[in-house]
């Protein structure tokens, strides 16, 4: 066991840091298993927040709660993922990144679909390229990690190359799977950054795999989200769906357009509507090329190829 100490400069920052009734220090207590004490020096006034627990732990709660002070700084109201253990209770910031940008849904499709993965255990999200189908998975996962109310995130998606082959890899296995696997990587960077990233990854807090990694799983009190569903055969959806465990949540994301395995119309994700549209705990949010929060162009192109398919 190991101590650590935070010094904060007057009680303003002490009532930001700490959060109504010190929900935000209770709720990285959870999540990392330590204890944090807040103390104000009887002679010249200080606060120190003690942080108790084993050593890989406190470097962790020490980070995110250095995290959070820099983005409570001049502000008058806590904006962070800790503020509020409501999870139904968007508002206008869904999650706060490493670098102080508040990611926030941008428009009525992604603000449904954020409600949608807080209300039902599972969403399947469905449409165009750029719609943050992906991204918003993400930040709603670390949202719900940083509330305590999972206890890891796996992603996954399976390894099917788009339309060239790629032929041999040089390194290991997960050397050779990380080109795949990289987009799901970068949402992560943007939010918590490399190094947040990778410690969270190194300890099994996030686990990114393919798919083929899922079959014979039961996965519990995790929040579990497959990527490029498209590419889903309809047996490897049923495999997938059915690792889900007590108390986690899948998130099923994917474009109907961008089909790339050898036999289209086996898509899981074209008849995953079909086999589970009587299960009225199941959510399906559809976004279109309205909902494309990309270059301005990418809106554009997806405008223009959907005019050639009309042709």
């Amino acid at each position: 066991m190991s101590t650590k100490k935070i010094y904060l400069k007057n009680s303003e920052e002490a009532l930001l840091l700490l959060g109504r009734q010190d929900e935000n220090i209770r709720n990285i207590e959870n999540l990392y298993g330590v204890q944090i004490f807040a103390r104000q020096d009887a002679g010249n006034g200080m606060f120190t927040l003690s942080v108790r627990g084993r050593g890989a732990k406190v470097d962790k709660a020490i980070a995110d709660i250095e995290l959070l002070r820099d983005n409570c700084r001049g502000k008058n109201d806590i904006i962070s993922a800790y503020a509020s253990k409501n999870e139904t209770d968007i508002g206008n910031c869904l999650y706060t990144s490493y670098s102080g940008r508040i990611i926030t849904p941008r428009s009525a499709n992604q603000k449904k679909y954020i409600e949608s993965i807080f209300n039902s255990d599972m969403v399947f999200a469905i449409g165009p390229a750029g719609t943050g189908k992906t991204f918003l998975a993400a930040a709603c996962a670390l949202k719900m990690l940083r509330n305590g109310g999972i206890s890891k995130i796996v992603i996954t998606r399976p390894v099917v190359e788009a339309g060239e082959k790629l032929g041999f890899l040089p390194g290991d296995l997960y050397e050779k799977i990380n080109p795949y696997l990289r987009p799901l990587y970068d949402a992560f960077y943007y939010m918590l950054g490399a190094e947040r990233f990778h410690a969270l990854k190194d300890d099994g807090t996030i686990e990114i795999a393919p798919l083929a990694y899922m079959r014979g799983r039961t996965i519990e009190k995790a929040f579990i989200i497959l990527d490029e569903a498209q590419n889903v055969t309809t047996e490897q959806m049923k495999m997938f769906l059915t690792r889900m465990g007590v108390g986690s949540k899948i998130i099923v994301s994917g474009d109907r357009t961008q089909i790339d395995i050898s036999s289209p119309k086996n898509s899981g994700l074209l008849s995953v509507e079909k086999i589970l549209k009587n299960i009225d705990e199941i959510s399906f949010v559809y976004f279109d090329k309205s909902d494309i929060v990309r270059h301005k162009l990418v809106k554009q192109i997806v405008k223009a190829y959907e005019g050639k398919n009309e042709q």
